[in-house]
């Protein structure tokens, strides 16, 4: 166990302290201990690194909110210990952060192992969605459907301890750790960089996985120059837990034989600079000074085109499936006022340092409020949840409303805000 600054990880050890590091990264919602059954094989040949995510498995709840940065608190805990290369697995989102090693920090990358993983999961809309439901009503709801997404019904069945074991592994996780992991999985999407990832990888899956399946193992597969597919019948999405001896045997087979050499970098050192005079050298002439023409006027910058982070922002605002029927819908006469909506209310004004996005969402709903733009209010009660408010914020934001506004006005808001709440809020099932 390790004392955990807020850039680091928790983490714990496994094997001889002489033999090569393998790190085992999790998924969302469980702990370190969803590998356990892999350790005694593993730590017969490997020092074996595991950790566990920011508020999993009583870890500090330091939220991390994208792969990235899980990945550079890994490589920080690993730097204080000296580490300097690893093999890597890593189930889901400790698969994206094996991902962005192989990316980002390819020269400490041995051998890589993706399981359960996707170049993308889901869609950004389907992680930030669970974040609202997660801060309406806490861990619980997704508590208590994990075993069904995790695992096959069979299994599920027959494993009652393990069950309750996954239900109570997501149930103690920090509810705001989890929600930025959330994010980090939303925000995740490497598929046009798959080509660059230069190290040798298996992608292993459960041939029942749901949720990160077969189709994706195989995106990775055709993806990844040096990538080898394996298919786990009868398992889902944990399959480690399910599986664990065929799961095992896989990782021992491929970290024995696919480890890559440390790159050559004598090649790449420029020659030092000799120090004195070359003897035998015929003299050089000493340079003249020239004087310069006066450089042309530079050229005024060209403005930033804002369209592109303009729809980045409307995007993870208002939703994928929003902007996607919105923009679907725009012809030649409305497609340049969408476009300016995209540039200058997205791209500049919501693009702004002065206030953070649920502070931009309080003003938004007051003004539309104040305006009666009921249709425009649901849609921006969605991002408002989305941006982090809770429903007691924006039923509080209404009430401020009223006194402002006219209660007419914010009578017919908190029907329209109600309804919207209820749909968002709700757990499926």
């Amino acid at each position: 166990m390790s004392e955990t600054p807020s850039n680091t990880l928790q983490y714990r050890f496994d094997g001889p302290e002489d033999a090569p590091i393998l790190i085992m990264g999790p998924s969302l919602g469980t702990t370190w201990h969803m590998w356990d059954r892999q350790i005694p094989e593993l730590a017969r040949q490997w020092r074996v690194f595991r950790f566990d995510l920011p508020g999993h498995g009583g870890a500090p709840a330091h939220p991390a909110g994208t792969a990235g940065e899980l990945a550079a608190r890994l490589l920080a805990t690993l730097d204080a210990l000296g580490v300097q290369r690893f093999g890597y697995a890593g189930c889901a989102l400790g698969g994206a952060v094996g991902i962005e090693l192989a990316l980002r920090h390819p020269e400490r990358l041995a051998s890589l192992a993706l399981v359960a993983a996707s170049p993308r999961f889901g869609t950004a809309d389907e992680f930030r969605q669970r974040g609202v439901i997660v801060r309406t009503n806490g861990l619980d709801p997704i508590a208590r459907t994990a075993p069904e997404r995790w695992f096959t019904g069979g299994f599920a069945a027959a494993q009652p301890a393990i069950t309750e074991w996954a239900v109570q592994m997501v149930r103690t996780t920090d509810p705001g750790c989890y929600i930025a992991a959330c994010e980090a999985l939303a925000g995740f999407d490497v598929r046009a960089e798959l080509g660059r990832i230069g190290v040798p990888t298996l992608v292993l899956v459960g041939s029942d996985d749901q949720v990160t399946g077969p189709a994706e193992a195989r995106t990775l597969v055709a993806g990844i120059p040096d990538a080898r597919l394996a298919v786990v019948p009868g398992a889902s999405h944990l399959v480690p837990v399910e599986q664990p001896a065929a799961v095992t045997d896989l990782l021992v087979r491929h970290f024995s034989t696919a480890w890559q050499q440390p790159f050559d970098t004598a090649q790449t050192a420029l020659p030092a600079a000799p120090a004195g005079p070359v003897r035998g050298a015929p003299p050089q002439p000493v340079p003249v000074a020239e004087i310069a023409p006066a450089p042309a006027p530079a050229e005024p910058p060209v403005p930033p085109d804002r369209s592109e982070t303009g729809l980045k922002i409307r995007r993870e605002v208002l939703g994928d499936a929003h902007v996607d029927r919105v923009l679907a819908q725009a012809d030649e006469f409305s497609g340049d006022f969408e476009d300016f909506l995209t540039r200058v209310a997205w791209g500049e004004v919501w693009d702004r340092p002065g206030l953070d996005r649920r502070t931009r969402s309080c003003v938004t709903l007051t003004a539309l409020v104040a305006g009666g733009h009921l249709d425009e209010l649901a849609v921006h009660t969605r991002a408002a949840l989305r941006n982090g408010l809770t429903p007691v914020e924006i039923r509080e934001v209404l009430l401020q409303a009223a006194v402002y506004c006219g209660l007419p006005a914010a009578g017919s808001a908190f029907r329209v805000a109600q309804q919207v709440i209820r749909e968002e809020t709700t757990p499926a099932g």
